[in-house]
């Protein structure tokens, strides 16, 4: 019995060191290894500086955590628990984004702050994981993963949606184009009805024009002036909250 007792106090223990979100940084930064020795010192500064560029000309923070493992939470929810923790994004915007990669339990996971959820969608989260995370890690390219998917997630808040293969989540563009149709349609019969009429036509009537872009573009970028060590320098985390947005995958 006493033994049992001896096992179960060790279980408990072990339950409660894993749950352990970790303390926010103090200074904050953008890349936060607790493993450490899977992405060089050198590396660290190079994602650093880039999404700190980002941030000075958004205020949208992109932070990537490593922690060994999330046991026994489910990814999710530690990703959550540490945004709301730590307050990544600015309070009232909720504009932040965490990157969490938990190499022991071979996990990814893309949360989203409240605010960006309407950019970085459900379905681009987990685009981002199948096709910029997962083949690198495989490949044990782990920073050329990371690099990419910031990349890419910059791109999509921006709004500079790429063309990709059509999937499950492109159908929103296609329902664009058939409204589009359908109204020219709609045009040229009413064009067609009263045609002959001199209202003020110059041979022929006016003809509107509708033009369909989709999702619009935006310019601007940010730039590499950021911190050039390992801390965020000149920032902190803003209070930002998180719901339940983003996608996750193992490799």
């Amino acid at each position: 019995m006493f033994k049992k007792l001896l096992i179960l106090l060790f279980l408990i223990q072990n339950i409660a060191l894993a749950q352990d979100i970790p303390a926010k940084p103090n200074p904050a930064r953008f890349v936060n290894d607790y493993v450490g020795g899977l992405l060089s010192s050198s590396q660290i500064i190079q994602l650093e500086t880039k999404l700190k560029g980002y941030y000075d000309t958004t205020s949208t923070q992109i932070v990537v955590v490593i922690v060994k493992t999330v046991q026994p939470y489910d990814i999710s929810e530690y990703a959550f628990k540490l945004g709301r923790e730590w307050g990544v994004g600015q309070k009232g915007k909720n504009n932040g984004i965490i990157i969490l990669w938990a190499p022991g339990d071979r996990k990814v996971f893309i949360a989203t702050g409240y605010g960006m959820e309407g950019s970085i969608t459900d379905a681009y989260s987990k685009r981002i994981i199948e096709q910029e995370i997962k083949p690198r890690f495989k490949e044990l390219q782990y920073y050329a993963g990371l690099d990419a998917a910031t990349d890419r997630i910059i791109k999509y808040a921006k709004g500079e949606f790429e063309a990709d293969p059509a999937s499950e989540d492109d159908g929103a563009g296609w329902i664009g184009i058939v409204v589009f149709i359908i109204i020219l349609i709609v045009v040229l019969a009413i064009m067609r009805k009263g045609g002959g009429g001199n209202n003020n036509s110059r041979g022929g009537g006016w003809i509107p024009y509708t033009t369909y872009t989709g999702w619009g573009t935006s310019t601007g970028g940010w730039s590499g002036g950021g911190s050039s060590g390992g801390g965020g320098g000149g920032f902190d985390f803003g209070g930002g909250d998180f719901g339940g947005g983003g996608a996750g995958g193992d490799y």
